[in-house]
């Protein structure tokens, strides 16, 4: 299995088995734990990178790993703390010799009401959305492009149409699709770089949302419904495994939302 081009091979790269690895972060649990499941479930091996959630990353790691021996493994690290990015990559290469695609999942997200950001909500919000993409994608840029492999970054709606009260993470979503063309640019023609930018399709844990704001987005959508992680987690497949001659594209799965808007 090949990320790219299946004539292409780099004779000096090592030989450290033939099936692709894929780092996801952000992989423990929601949307980053379907992607690292559909993406195992295509016959790649996936580092699953965490934060908080080590309980729940190692025992999806487990879960994988019963069905494919020694195919997943975990790494942790807050990509928010400039410098976390290198040594993520690192860990990531030494469990399996090689990293042939990345996924960027890993994001928080609150509200920033103009007059009250600090600080520590810009660095959380910029470091976890923008900073740690971009250093995680230049730390493993190289191995990458000897790979023939594929970055996919997780945008989001707001990136191009900011949601109220939250202008940090806006912000730093609009900067995460600027940078994902521009790494398109850079990691060309080796390899390619994408983003998915995702519409309505897992609601925050901590009720950010009230069951009337929930209406109102999803009545912008024009399928009238949520997605699931799972609409995301396919998109992610397709631009790692399946789209060869696609790169610097953000692809919208939001139901249609970003049209209706």
């Amino acid at each position: 299995m090949t990320l790219l081009d299946p004539s292409k091979t780099d004779p000096n790269a090592p030989a450290t088995g033939s099936a692709p690895v894929v780092l996801v972060t952000g992989a423990a649990r929601r949307v980053g734990a379907e992607i690292a499941r559909q993406l195992h479930a295509a016959g790649a091996r996936v580092v699953l990178h965490y934060r908080n959630s080590g309980d729940e990353a190692e025992r999806l790691a487990a879960e994988l790993n019963t069905q494919r021996a020694a195919s997943a493994a975990t790494v942790g690290g807050d990509l928010a703390r400039f410098g976390t990015a290198d040594e993520v990559a690192a860990a990531a290469l030494a469990h399996f010799g090689r990293i042939d695609g990345l996924v960027n999942n890993a994001s928080s997200f609150f509200p920033t009401p103009l007059g009250r950001i600090d600080r520590a909500a810009w660095d959380e919000l910029v470091g976890s959305n923008l900073m740690g993409p971009l250093f995680l994608s230049q730390a493993l840029a190289p191995e990458i492009r000897r790979r023939y492999g594929a970055v996919v970054n997780i945008v989001d709606i707001h990136a191009e149409r900011p949601l109220p009260h939250y202008p940090v993470y806006s912000a730093a979503k609009a900067g995460l699709a600027g940078l994902t063309r521009a790494l398109a640019i850079e990691l060309a023609p080796e390899a390619r770089v994408n983003g998915i930018s995702p519409g309505p399709i897992e609601w925050p844990e901590d009720g950010q949302f009230s069951a009337e704001e929930r209406q109102r987005i999803i009545g912008d959508t024009l399928l009238k419904r949520t997605g699931s992680a799972a609409d995301i987690a396919r998109t992610v497949r397709f631009l790692i495994f399946d789209a060869p001659y696609v790169t610097g594209q953000i692809i919208a799965v939001d139901g249609g939302r970003s049209a209706h808007l």
